[in-house]
C-alpha cells in the first residue's frame, strides 16, 4: 500500500508539473503575442524561451536575406559588460551555423563534442549543454532560438525540446503579425509624407527645402542613422553631396565621389537601388575622411529613372540593425522619384523666372529705345536748331555743350539697351567642375585619388577672376604634395561664404622641412596677397601639412 501511495504521489507531482509547464507555455505565448513592435516581440520570445526550459543563457539569431549568416542577435543572461568583453556578435559559425544549414531542433549534452563546434571567443562564459530550434514565418526560416546551460546542471530533455518547438511556432505567428503591423504603419507614414512633399512642391518651396524634407523623412521612416543626397557635377564623372542629415553629416557635406566604382555611383549609373551589408567594409565606399564609423547596412536609391537619373539618395543604418529589405526599398524608389519631381519643378520654376526676367529686360530696352532715346534725340535736334538763332556766343556755346551731352546720353542708353538684350552666357565651366578636374588630375602624380569636399555656392558667389586663382592654387598645392609630401592620403576642402573663399589641402606626409625650398609656397602667398587674402601653413596632430589659402570676396 505504501509503494502504491508513493507511486501515486509521483504521478500526481508529474501531472502537476506538466500542468504548470503547460500553463507557463500558454502564458509565454500570450505574452509574446501581445506585442506589435518587432524588436519587442523578439526580446519577449528569447526571454520566454529561457524561462520555459530553465536555461541560464538564451539567444535569438535573425538570419539575413542571403540565408547564410546572422544579421541580428538578441541575448538573455549576459550583462552589458560581459557582452562588451566578448566582442562582436556571432555571424553564424559553429553550432549556430549548424542550425542555419539544417533548420531542425538540435539537442546536445556537450557543445564541444559536436563536429561543427567552432569554439568560443575569449572572455566567453563556459557553455556545455545546448538546445536549439528554428523559427519559421510563413514557411521561411526567420531565425533560430539558442539555449545553453540548463540550471541545476541537468540536461535538456525531450520535453524541453517539445516546449521550445511549440514556443517557436507561436513566435513565428507573433513575428508575422508584428511585421504586418510594421508594414501597414510604414505605408501609412509613406502616404502621409508623400502628401507633405506634394504640398511642398505645389506651394513653390525651394528645392533645397524639399530635398531636405525628403531626406529627413526617409531617414525617420527607415530607421536610418544617416541620409545623404548626392547630385552629379556638370562636365565630370563625379557626384557631389548636396545634402547630408544625421550621423557625422558634416563629414559628408560637399564630398565629391566618382561615379565609377562607388556605391552611390553604381545606383546612379544603373538606375537601380544598390545595397551593402556593411558600409564600413564595402569596397565601393569612396575615399575621404572617416565618416561611416558605427554604421552597417546601407542602400543607395536613384533619384529618377534609368532614363534620367538626377541624383542618389543614400541611407545608412547602425551596425547592429538589420539590412534593408525589398519591402522597404520599393516605397523608397517611389519616394526618390518625388525628389526627381522636386528638382524638375525647381528647374522649371527657375527657367520660368529667367524667362520672365529676360522678357522684362526686353520690355525695358524697347521702352528706352522707342520712348527715351527718341525724345532725347528730338530735344537735341530742337536745341541744335535753336542754337543757330542765338547771337550770344556764351549762350550758343552752352547750348552746343548741352547737345553734346545729349548725344553722350543717347550713346550710354544705347549701350545699356545692347547689354539688356545680350544674353548672359557665363562662358566656361563653373568652379565646382573645374575644382573636380584639378583634383582628378592629381591622381596620377600622387598615386591615389585625393578626397574632395566642396561647400557653399562656389559657382555663383566666387567671381571668375578669383575662381581662376583658386584653380591655380589647387593645382600648385597638389603638385607640391605629390613632389615633396610622400603622403598616403590628401584631403581637399573648398568652401565659399558671402565673405570669403577658402582652400584647405591636408596631407599625412613628412611635413615641411625647415630648410626646404619655398618657391611654390611663395607663389601661393603672392596670389593670396594680390587679392587681399592670406596663406597659412600648419602641422596637424597626426603629422603632415595643412595648407589654408583664403581670399575675401567683398573686395573682389
Amino acid at each position: 500500500m505504501d509503494e502504491l501511495l508513493d507511486e501515486l504521489q509521483v504521478r500526481i507531482d508529474a501531472a502537476r508539473g506538466t500542468r504548470d509547464r503547460v500553463h507557463s507555455l500558454l502564458e509565454a505565448v500570450l505574452s509574446v503575442g501581445r506585442e506589435l513592435d518587432l524588436n519587442q516581440v523578439l526580446q519577449r520570445i528569447v526571454e520566454a524561451a529561457a524561462l520555459l526550459v530553465d536555461a541560464e543563457y538564451a539567444a535569438l539569431g535573425v538570419i539575413g536575406r542571403d540565408g547564410k549568416r546572422l544579421v541580428q542577435f538578441l541575448t538573455v543572461g549576459l550583462t552589458e559588460e560581459e557582452i562588451a568583453a566578448i566582442g562582436p556578435y556571432p555571424s553564424g559559425l559553429g553550432i549556430l551555423g549548424e542550425l542555419i544549414r539544417h533548420p531542425e531542433p538540435l539537442r546536445l549534452e556537450k557543445i564541444c563534442a559536436h563536429a561543427s563546434s567552432y569554439g568560443f571567443p575569449p572572455n566567453h562564459p563556459p557553455m556545455n549543454t545546448f538546445l536549439g530550434a528554428p523559427i519559421r514565418v510563413r514557411g521561411q526560416v526567420f531565425g533560430n532560438l539558442y539555449l545553453t546551460e540548463k540550471r541545476g546542471g541537468a540536461l535538456f530533455d525531450e520535453e524541453d525540446e517539445a516546449v521550445l518547438s511549440t514556443l517557436a511556432v507561436a513566435a513565428g505567428v507573433a513575428i508575422d503579425n508584428a511585421r504586418l503591423y510594421e508594414e501597414s504603419m510604414r505605408r501609412e507614414r509613406w502616404l502621409r509624407t508623400s502628401a507633405e512633399v506634394t504640398h511642398g512642391l505645389l506651394s513653390g518651396s525651394p528645392r533645397a527645402g524639399v530635398l531636405g524634407m525628403i531626406a529627413e523623412r526617409a531617414r525617420e521612416i527607415t530607421a536610418a542613422e544617416l541620409a545623404v543626397i548626392a547630385l552629379p557635377v556638370e562636365g565630370t564623372d563625379n557626384l557631389a553631396v548636396e545634402l547630408a542629415i544625421g550621423h557625422q553629416a558634416h563629414q559628408h557635406r560637399g564630398l565629391v565621389m566618382p561615379i565609377q566604382g562607388s556605391l552611390s555611383g553604381e545606383a546612379f549609373g544603373t538606375g537601380e537601388p544598390v545595397t551593402a551589408a556593411d558600409v564600413c567594409s564595402d569596397p565601393r565606399m569612396s575615399p575621404g575622411p572617416p565618416r561611416f564609423a558605427g554604421l552597417g547596412p546601407a542602400v543607395a536609391v536613384p533619384i529618377g529613372t534609368a532614363a534620367g537619373v538626377r541624383g542618389v539618395l543614400f541611407l545608412g543604418r547602425a551596425a547592429a540593425q538589420p539590412e534593408f529589405t525589398e519591402q522597404e526599398i520599393e516605397p523608397l524608389r517611389g519616394f526618390a522619384g518625388q525628389a526627381a519631381v522636386a528638382m524638375e519643378m525647381a528647374d522649371r520654376q527657375r527657367d520660368a523666372e529667367q524667362f520672365a526676367l529676360l522678357e522684362d529686360r526686353d520690355r525695358i530696352a524697347r521702352d528706352l529705345h522707342d520712348l527715351a532715346i527718341q525724345r532725347l534725340f528730338a530735344t537735341g535736334m530742337t536745341l541744335q536748331s535753336a542754337g543757330r538763332l542765338i547771337e550770344n556766343e556764351a549762350a550758343a556755346e552752352r547750348v552746343a555743350r548741352a547737345v553734346n551731352d545729349l548725344d553722350d546720353t543717347i550713346k550710354i542708353i544705347r549701350s545699356t539697351i545692347f547689354g539688356l538684350r545680350t544674353p548672359e552666357t557665363g562662358a566656361g565651366q563653373g568652379l565646382r567642375a573645374r575644382a573636380v578636374q584639378a583634383v582628378g588630375a592629381a591622381t596620377g602624380p600622387l598615386g591615389f585619388a585625393p578626397s574632395l569636399r566642396m561647400e557653399g555656392l562656389l559657382d555663383t558667389q566666387v567671381p571668375r577672376e578669383v575662381a581662376d586663382q583658386v584653380v591655380a592654387v589647387l593645382g600648385e598645392a597638389l603638385s607640391n604634395a605629390a613632389r615633396h609630401a610622400q603622403a598616403s592620403r590628401v584631403d581637399v576642402v573648398l568652401g565659399a561664404t558671402e565673405d570669403e573663399v577658402v582652400v584647405t589641402v591636408t596631407d599625412d606626409g613628412v611635413g615641411l622641412p625647415p630648410d626646404g625650398r619655398r618657391s611654390g609656397l611663395r607663389n601661393l602667398a603672392e596670389r593670396a596677397e594680390r587679392l587681399g587674402g592670406s596663406l597659412h601653413l600648419a602641422a596637424p596632430p597626426g603629422g603632415g601639412t595643412a595648407l589654408t589659402w583664403r581670399v575675401p570676396l567683398g573686395t573682389c
